[in-house]
């Protein structure tokens, strides 16, 4: 909980749900410096929240082994929690968890929800952490391909970040021809944080000195972490055909990521260094820094399990009114944007479609920003996510009678 991730995408729904009295107790595995660093900030907020929190230490090696040991160590504190308390549901985030869910469900009976949010062992071959040429990770991915159909029949519902997943495990016919319990609920956003109309002027004004960003610059953003599967080649290729076209163009880098990489890479294109622009933010800073974009871009691998990706600053861009770049072949992505014309999705990374892409952008016809707004209320408003898991665990404890 102490990441980014957490404080964005499982603490608001757990405090919004905690609002509705239902009583949470929540289990995390945190990473050293970060837990460090922001364990009482946490707890506070947590506590706020009448949420009980129970923090243990994520081990990252060796690989494998260490997952394995994760496991043990939710799996026994779950087991003490349920002597306590006796819960009646148990909400598992991810493949790892949901096996200790699954265990929980086989020996005390109570409902299982498995908050599956991608393919996970898919993910491990797509982002190259296991290679199939060799024979042990072939057996670990066969063994987690038998757990996830395992997880998928036995939870008491499903939760998919997207529909393209939804429509994928509903055709492998698992439970023979009748369909899974499967809600989609995507990447949320606090839409009253990121809102055009909250944002301090004079700060906006402020961040513009800070940055050395005038009003002839066009500035087009990068937002969130690099990782595994964002494609930052493909995007500053995108932004060395941007700069053609306008010259006095900023890439602005959102990010917590050092620019020493970013630079390099750039340099190797010929792109020059004043021409970027980085600054780390605190999640409240976001809104603000973002309201300077005139653009704002990410690029994902589009391998088979980003179709079950829903990229969190999606709904953060969109709500902010700012027109994104991107590419298909990630979740729902692509049709959320047609569909509310904002932005413009990319199906091939090669500069005919760059340039394509820049005529659209210095046009400004392709966009209707405002219904871009309005279809981020649709598909990543925090409250309808909230109430969207509300309806999932009423529709569980009302099956459980």
């Amino acid at each position: 909980m102490t990441d980014q991730l957490g404080q964005s995408q499982v603490i608001p729904y757990l405090a919004g749900l905690s609002k509705k009295n239902y009583s949470i107790t929540l289990i995390s595995c945190e990473k050293k410096d970060a837990f460090e660093k922001g364990r009482n900030n946490i707890k506070e907020l947590l506590e706020q929240n009448n949420i009980l929190w129970q923090p243990l230490p994520y081990t990252k090696s060796p690989p494998v082994l260490s997952t394995v040991y994760d496991i043990q160590k939710i799996r026994k504190k779950s087991e003490e929690l349920f002597q306590k308390t006796h819960f009646d549901i148990v909400h598992c985030r991810s493949y790892i968890a949901g096996m200790v869910g699954l265990s929980l469900k086989k020996k005390y009976h109570c409902k299982f929800i498995f908050d599956m949010r991608g393919f996970w062992a898919d993910e491990r071959i797509d982002g190259k952490i296991w290679n199939l040429d060799n024979p042990v990770y072939k057996i670990i991915y066969s063994y987690f391909k038998k757990k996830e159909k395992e997880l998928l029949l036995n939870a008491d519902y499903i939760i998919s970040l997207t529909h393209n997943a939804k429509q994928i495990i509903n055709s492998w016919k698992l439970n023979n021809q009748n369909e899974l319990p499967i809600e989609v609920i995507p990447c949320c956003t606090d839409l009253n944080i990121f809102s055009p109309e909250k944002i301090d002027l004079l700060k906006k004004e402020s961040l513009r000195n800070e940055l050395k960003i005038t009003g002839e610059n066009f500035v087009l953003s990068y937002l969130g972490a690099l990782g595994t599967w964002y494609m930052l080649d493909e995007m500053l290729d995108f932004f060395k055909v941007l700069l053609n076209e306008k010259p006095g163009s900023i890439f602005l880098f959102i990010t917590h990521e050092e620019k020493q990489e970013i630079i390099s890479k750039a340099e190797e294109k010929k792109i020059p260094a004043d021409k970027f622009r980085f600054i780390k933010a605190k999640r409240e800073e976001v809104p603000t820094l973002l309201s300077l974009s005139d653009a704002s871009i990410f690029f994902i691998k589009p391998v088979f399990s980003k179709r079950a990706s829903s990229p969190t600053k999606q709904g953060e861009i969109m709500s902010m009114e700012i027109p994104i770049i991107c590419n298909s072949q990630i979740g729902d992505t692509d049709k959320i944007i047609e569909e509310s014309e904002s932005g413009i999705v990319i199906n091939q990374f090669d500069d005919k479609n760059y340039h394509e892409a820049v005529k659209k952008l210095q046009s400004g016809k392709n966009f209707n920003l405002v219904k871009s707004r309005k279809t981020a209320q649709k598909y990543f408003s925090l409250e309808n996510g909230i109430e969207s898991y509300k309806k999932v665990y009423e529709t569980v404890l009302k099956n459980s009678t």
